[in-house]
């Protein structure tokens, strides 16, 4: 099959290695365009590009999709059979929907139609969800509203974070969208069918995961811990709050259970403190922080200008007192 593959992000990258190790043709690649994304303003290629350039394929990175009639014009005279499209970051219009000959197939980190949108895997998350998996369903002009060939559901694990919950999802995407591929590919040849499920009939509640904003990364101590422990691990490793004027960065924490307050090596004699105030500084352990319900224990962070540190290395990092305040 000779593919046309659509992606931006580096989660876009194990799909498309899978496809240019696969039997299939990827016959030019299309990404966003470079941006800047240093301090110097210099101009960075999406990884998907800067993947693409070591492998010698045509890449595409128009400053619009939308009734460009060059572009347009230029993919049409490929002779594409598909378009696979995983993180591209734009909707598809139907102008462009319409030029391969067997259609336009996504991979999307979710069980649509959950979490519909540009931020699947953080708000799966962030809500605490016990699953998720990957969907891969024949794009149409919505927001993946698309019907579904193939999905694989994975359970969501206790440690898991935006990090390794992505890295597991990003796999996945690639091992389903190439089964999806040899379907496809059997329907044409072998004159087999394929089933396509619309997603009205899934009897799956439809959410919209929309886009992560600056705002969403200051943690709130007034939220209650459960939701502050979600968020740090949804947004890893950029949740995060104000420490004496210095922007700390929250990699890890952990709620405290009624039998750990009631424990005495964590001296918590009054839990009773508005929300964000030190309650007590553990030795080789962490700084406990109120919250609106229970305490939690920050092992691990960033501060400003240092590296990442963790339990007595971050506390003489902060020299943190009993009392203070953490700001959001």
């Amino acid at each position: 099959m000779r593919i046309i593959f659509w992606g931006t992000p580096e989660y876009s990258i194990a799909s498309l290695d899978i496809f240019i190790k696969s039997k299939h043709e990827v016959i030019a690649i299309v990404s966003q365009p470079d941006k800047k994304r240093s301090r110097g303003n210099k101009l960075i290629p999406s990884p998907v590009k800067s993947y693409a350039e070591h492998e010698s394929i045509k890449i595409y990175t128009p400053e619009k999709i939308r009734g460009n009639i060059h572009f347009i014009n230029e993919l049409k005279s490929l002779s594409c059979d598909l378009f696979i499209v995983i993180a591209y970051g734009k909707i598809l219009p139907k102008e462009i929907l319409e030029i391969p000959k067997y259609g336009c197939w996504n991979a999307h980190a979710s069980l649509l139609p959950k979490w519909r949108g540009a931020a699947p895997i953080q708000w799966s998350l962030m809500k605490g969800d016990e699953f998720t998996g990957v969907g891969i369903m024949r794009m149409n002009e919505g927001l993946d509203t698309g019907d579904i060939l193939l999905e694989e559901k994975i359970k969501i694990d206790d440690n898991d974070n935006l990090s390794s919950l992505t890295n597991k999802l990003s796999i996945l995407s690639g091992k389903l969208l190439l089964n999806a591929t040899s379907l496809i590919e059997e329907n044409i040849y072998k004159n087999t069918n394929y089933q396509l499920n619309k997603q009205n009939n899934l009897g799956r509640e439809i959410t919209y995961a929309r886009m992560i904003e600056k705002s969403d990364f200051k943690v709130d101590w007034g939220d209650e811990a459960i939701e502050i422990y979600r968020k740090i691990k949804a947004l890893y490793p950029r949740a995060n709050t104000t420490f004496r004027g210095k922007n700390l960065k929250i990699i890890k924490i952990k709620v405290l259970s009624s039998d750990e307050i009631k424990n005495e090596k964590y001296g918590l004699i009054n839990n009773n403190s508005k929300p964000g105030i030190i309650l007590a500084v553990i030795e080789n352990g962490g700084i406990i922080i109120s919250t609106k319900t229970d305490p939690i224990i920050l092992l691990e962070a960033k501060l400003e200008g240092k590296n990442i540190s963790s339990k007595k290395q971050l506390i003489q990092q902060l020299k943190p007192s009993v009392g203070q305040y953490f700001s959001d």
